[in-house]
């Protein structure tokens, strides 16, 4: 007489590793991983160069190009309605946004062409300004104008 257990045993196909067991092992790779890295750069690795060198031009600059996206949200719902007035302002804005956004990287990452391209932000800025302040009325168009003066100021005072 066969025994049940042993007949269960032999018909039962070997068991493959699961999705849980994948995960669980990935998970434990990972944190190994990272543990490694992380005390690997602790000893004698200074974190305080990661911050960026001109935080207060970093500000400056994300605060210039946000309030330029809100110029240029205005200035297409002023095109929606038929109204193309404010087509030149929406095109040194787009420019300004460009300049400032590559700028924003730049200074972000302590780059060492940050002082040279503030050159090519404050032109940028400056021209924004001048064509945002025709259109004072606007407060999006205001705020704008506003920031890119905040912002040549603070490239002024840190990288000129």
């Amino acid at each position: 007489m066969t025994d049940k257990k042993s007949l269960a045993e032999n018909n039962q196909p070997e068991r493959g590793i699961n999705r849980r067991e994948v995960l669980l092992a990935m998970g434990a790779a990972a944190t190994a991983a990272y543990a490694g890295s992380a005390t690997a750069a602790m000893e004698g690795h200074n974190h305080s160069t990661h911050k960026p060198q001109h935080e207060d031009v970093l500000n400056a600059t994300n605060d210039c190009t946000d309030k330029g996206q809100r110029c240029i949200a205005h200035c297409l719902v002023s095109f929606v309605e038929g109204d193309t007035e404010l087509a030149k302002c929406a095109s040194k804005v787009h420019e300004m946004q460009a300049i400032c956004g590559a700028f924003s990287y730049l200074v972000a990452a302590n780059s060492t062409y940050s002082k040279e391209y503030a050159k090519i932000c404050i032109t940028a800025c400056d021209d924004c300004e001048k064509e945002c302040r025709k259109h004072d009325e606007h407060f999006e168009c205001k705020d704008c104008a506003d920031a890119c003066v905040a912002l040549v100021k603070a490239i002024k005072k840190s990288l000129a």
